[in-house]
Formats: C-alpha cells, structure tokens, sequence
C-alpha cells in the first residue's frame, strides 16, 4: 500500500522549494560552493588538548587548552584542497578507495572532502573494530589506503597488513620518533601530506580533478553494523548523498513559509560527536551542515557532552535515542538530590508531557508550564548549551514519553527514519509539524509504501493504520551492495523497491510509526508474533530500568533481561533502610531488588496487550555497551551478542517449574 501524503502549507511548501543549497552536483562541487558562500564564516569548530594534532599550529591554529576555537569556510577549504594534492600525489586516483578510520574529529571531515575532491571513493572503518574487522573493512573494498586518527590504530592497521594491499596511511596526530609510523616510507602523518600537497597544488589541475567526476561515481562504501552478521558494503553515489541533502535542506532549511519556526541554516550551530564512519552522522552532521554554512563543532567525546554543549552552544544537532535516554537520566539523577527537588522534577516533567499532548493547553496549564519552566526547564536547556533551537534524532525508535517531554520543555526533538542504503533519510518529522512517537512523512522525492503481506492480518491490532514492511525508492536509495549480486538482488523488489526488513504503520496523516525490525519478531510457541521494540521503549523513562531486551522465541510467553538503574536501586535502600550487598551481582539475586524493579515492569504491562506482557524477568550486572560488543557504534542492541551473553539467565526465566506456574 502507497503512504497517502501529509496535507498542509508546509507539505506542499517544500516540494516547490529550492535554493543556493539544492543542488545535483558532486559532494567535492557542492563544498568548494559552499565555501565561495560562506568564505568567512566559521566551518570547524574544535578543542584543545584533545589530540596531538600534527597540523596545528602551522596549518590551522592550535586551540586552548579545555576551549574552543575555530577555522573558516575559506581556511578549511584551503586545507581541503591541499590534502587532496596529497593524496594524488600518493598515488589516488578516480576511483581508488581510501579508508578512514578514526574518532569524529574535524580531520575526519577534511580526509573526507579531500579524497572526494581527488576522485576517491570513502571506505569507514569504526574506531572499535577488532583487528579481524578491521582486515575484513579494508580488504572487502580493496582499500589502497587508509588515513587513522593515531598511533594506536595504526598498530592495529600493521596487525593485519601482511593480508592487505595498503600504499599508505597517514596518521591525523604527530607520531613519536619510535611509533609505528618511524622509519616506514608509506606512513605519514597529516601535516606531511598537507606538505605534499603545498608542494603540488594547482588550481586549474584541481578544477579538473573534480570537473571530471559525475554524480553517478560511487562516492563511498559504508559498511552496516552487522547486528545479524558480516557487514555488508553499501554503495553510495555522489547523486545519492547529493539528493539527500536537498531533501532535508527543503524540509529544514529557510523555506519563506517557516515564520518562527526553527531552521537549519547559515547562523546554525551544531555539535557532532557520534561516529562519522556511520551514514547518520556523515548526513546530517557533516554533508548537510557544511552545505548549509552551519558551524560545526567537534565534542571532545561522548563523555564530555555536557561540558562541550555549554562550551558550544549549538542550535541543533543529531543522536541516537540511547543518549535523549541518558540526557533524561541525568536530568533526574540531579534532580535525585532531595526529596523536594524530586517531587518537583517529576511535577515538572508531567507537565511537560501534558503541554505537548494537548491542542489547547488552556489557561491553567499554560501556568502551570509557566512555573515548570522557571523551575525546572530554564535549567535543563542552559545545560543543553542555552541556544537549541531543535535536535534529531534517528538510529533507532525514540520513546514516545521521552519525545513529547522534550517538545513539552521547549526542547523540540524531531525523530527522523533511514538506513545506510538510503543515504540514509527516508523520513523526519517538520519542526513545524511535529508527531512526537512518529518518524513523520517520508522527506521529498521517496516514493514509500507498505507490504502489509510481509507481517499478516492481526499482528498489531492497536494499529490506526496499515502496518507492513516498509518498501522505498528515490534518488537517494543505493544501488546495491559492494561485491554481492545476490544480496543486491534479494533485496530489492521486481518493480525496483528497496525492502528495508522494518515495519512500519502508517498513520492518517501519512506519517510513519517505527514497530520493528521484521527479523526481530519475537515468534512465540504459540504462533504469536510480538514486536519487542515498542516494549523496551516503553522503559526509555523508567527510573528502575536503566536497559532492557525482549526475548521469547519459540516460548511460550514474554521474557526480558534486565540491566536494573543502580543508582536510584541504591538510593531507594538508603531511603528505605535496606541493606543491599555491595557487588551488582549479588543485587542482582537480591528478591528485594527483583520486587523493585518488578514494580516498574507491572506498571508498563498494565498498558500492553495479553500477548505482549513480560511474564518473568532476570536482572543482569553489566551494562550494554559498544566497547563490551552489545550495543553496535549507532548504539543499537546486538541481539545476539546480548543473548549469547546472558544464555544462562534467559534460561532461568523459562526454567520449570516457574514458567508452569504462569
């Protein structure tokens, strides 16, 4: 079935909009656009102190230390430029496939434009692979190579060389006099090809250099998480990244029908911090933003966000639910301080929620918002860095509680959909128009619509709408797979659809509403099909859950594992007077620690269908994370590790004869 299409001023304002920004051609054309209209506004944005950086100071300036400092669209462009004679000079050519794998930093975005700019195609390689990843990530594309962040990754590139076909790596920081790097002809670091690239640069030759590549070129080959196995290498073309950026810009951008809404623009401020190496952050961190003349600033880490937001203080800026969750732990966990300061929070966060829900909020709970706001948050948005104008977030499902919160705060987050093989924007919801528990409609130019086959009749019967796999095609869909005709084959439909394996509803308005992965169904031994997403969702605001994963396939009922919130365990037991063991572990086993964490799983079950309850639970000492291999770098589940992991206590959870007592 076809989405029916959203009705409004601003649906039918953005499929005429066009402006300096929209564009069909290449990425390395759109940049040098970009700079000859912003020369003098501020581009990067970076700290110091972080890295050992080997092109400051006498390429661009070194930052103080803890602080921020800055280059403009004309510097960053002259540094672009002299990379890529660099990298021509190493050998690159159109076509060639040049690897980076290092932290986000700012010269990650300059390794990119360069190699675009010098006719090469990106390959990403994330910081946390293990050395066999790693072999695998360079050799699948025939990387001829690679530019790391340091010294340490480079070791881990040399671990594996001896399989590898490498020409070079540079090495973004200095490198000791006794590293890896010393005494090798093929390693440099960055300021060396910059040196390279000082020494042969020409301008005309460099105009060609660009001139020469088409918008169908593949521009770069990034690889999928691989939550269900090997990755595979997704093709991207210049043209789909290039028409990507001119669906969000006609959906964000300055449209003259926004009056006071937010937009994304040249007065823009962002934050980047999660892995550029993913297509989200690649989008709409680095591509669009540099299009749009924003200035993008670089997070020292995830760690430090609270920290660099205030430094910062970024209009906008994109992440993954897992961090709006952690923002809002955190948010709470201050509030955690007294008894007071917690009832009031709570209040506060209640009525945040019911301000967003309502058409009218009405004269009483405009008050009422009106004291929230001075209470509680005035404070929250001054620790966001005091300027956001709006925030996105895709990479997963974002609880409904925690988006209407956030819009009910005056923290508008819009959750967006997409994948790497489309570029990866399918969907985000318009600031003007925001469905808080939607993706929104799908952006200008993607052609969507549902197989609702793929899940049969009365699997979802809360549903509004038509609930099937989701299936699109546009400019901005790849296509195919780097080396996998059959992959490539399976995955597409007769008629030229991509099968993105999700489900999706379709709401009237013709919005999307994510359920789940369609290999993640939970098929239980009675022939049910249970969608575990919107279940963990669900405990995105909980403050006794911190994490947790559905499981029951080919049992009889809902289960979960359960990483419990042992601040606010531990905080409860003083206030209580309970004397829990010192060990998570042990806590874990404690029957008053399981009774506290049962309550919160009661409360949701008290909303969910019969089907859909979880029956029993085990809870778990360790957090998920991507350093332990749970969660992927976009901080998803890895289902399977996770299950692999925690083996024993799922089988606790089905062992007899509790699960007959139920």
């Amino acid at each position: 079935m076809a989405s029916p299409e959203p009705t409004g001023q601003w649906w039918a304002a953005e499929q005429s909009y066009t402006d300096e920004v929209v564009g069909s051609d290449t990425l390395a054309a759109m940049f040098e656009s970009a700079a000859d209209r912003y020369a003098q506004a501020a581009a990067q944005r970076y700290k110091g102190s972080v890295y050992d950086r080997s092109l400051a100071p006498e390429v661009i300036p070194e930052a103080p230390p803890g602080e921020f400092t800055d280059i403009t669209y004309m510097e960053m462009r002259a540094v672009v430029r002299r990379l890529a004679a660099g990298f021509r000079d190493l050998g690159v050519e159109a076509g060639d496939r040049v690897a980076i794998f290092a932290e986000t930093r700012m010269e990650w975005a300059l390794a990119d434009f360069a190699v675009l700019a010098a006719g090469g195609v990106v390959t990403t390689v994330y910081t946390d692979s293990s050395p066999k990843q790693v072999r695998y990530l360079l050799d699948d594309p025939d990387a001829m190579g690679v530019v790391v962040g340091d010294e340490s990754l480079l070791e881990r590139v040399h671990e594996v060389e001896d399989d590898l076909d490498l020409s070079f790596s540079v090495v973004m920081d200095e490198c000791a006099p006794d590293g890896p790097a010393a005494d090798r002809d093929d390693a440099l670091t960055m300021a060396e090809l910059h040196e390279r690239g000082e020494e042969t640069f020409d301008l005309e030759t460099y105009e060609t250099w660009i001139a020469e590549r088409d918008p169908d070129d593949l521009a770069s080959i990034i690889y999928t998480s691989g939550t269900t196995g090997q990755p595979k290498g997704v093709q991207l073309t210049h043209r789909n990244f290039r028409a990507n950026v001119n669906q969000c810009r006609k959906r964000m951008g300055p449209r003259p029908d926004k009056g006071d809404t937010p937009v994304l623009d040249d007065h823009s401020r962002s934050i980047s911090f999660l892995p550029l190496a993913h297509v989200f952050e690649r989008l709409s961190g680095h591509f669009l933003m540099f299009a749009s003349g924003a200035a993008v600033g670089y997070a020292e880490s995830p760690d430090t966000l609270p920290e660099d937001l205030e430094l910062l203080r970024p209009t906008s800026g994109a992440s993954v639910p897992r961090v709006y969750e952690r923002i809002f732990d955190n948010m709470r966990e201050q509030a955690s301080e007294s008894a007071a300061k917690e009832r009031i929070f709570e209040w506060a966060v209640d009525v945040a929620r019911d301000y967003a829900r309502a058409d009218d909020p009405g004269l009483a709970l405009r008050a009422k918002h009106r004291i929230a706001d001075r209470l509680v948050y005035s404070t929250v948005k001054e620790r966001l860095g005091g300027a956001v104008e709006f925030l996105v977030s895709g990479g997963g499902s974002l609880s409904q509680d925690l988006a209407q919160m956030f819009l009910g705060m005056g923290i508008p987050v819009v959750e967006g959909y997409g994948l790497t093989e489309t570029a990866p924007v399918v969907s985000v919801n318009p600031p003007e128009s925001i469905r808080p528990g939607t993706m929104g409609p799908p952006v200008v130019d993607v052609d969507a619509r549902v197989d609702e086959s793929a899940v049969g009749s009365g699997q979802f019967p809360e549903a509004d709408g038509p609930v099937g796999e989701l299936e699109v095609r546009g400019p901005n869909v790849t296509d195919g797979y780097w080396n996998s005709p059959a992959e490539t084959e399976a995955t597409f439909t007769e008629d030229g659809y991509f099968r993105t394996g999700d489900i999706v509803e379709v709401t009237a308005e013709g919005y999307l509403r994510y359920k789940d992965r369609l290999k993640q169904l939970v098929v239980l031994s009675t022939g049910k099909n249970v969608a575990p997403g919107p279940i963990e969702d669900r405990f995105a605001t909980s403050d006794r859950v911190d994490q947790l994963m559905v499981v029951g396939d080919d049992r009889k009922f809902i289960g979960a594992v359960v990483v419990p919130n042992f601040d606010a365990l531990r905080r409860w037991a003083d206030r209580e007077g309970i004397d829990l063991p010192d060990d998570d572990e042990a806590v874990c086993r404690d029957e008053r620690a399981r009774e506290w964490v049962g309550e919160a799983i009661e409360e949701v079950n008290a909303e969910l269908e019969r089907v859909e309850r979880i029956k029993r639970f085990e809870l778990v000492p360790r957090e998920w994370t991507v350093e332990n291999d749970l969660l992927t770098p976009s901080m998803k589940k890895k289902r399977r590790n996770i299950r692999n992991v925690h083996d024993d206590a799922i089988e606790r959870i089905y062992a007899e004869p509790r699960a007959e007592a139920d």
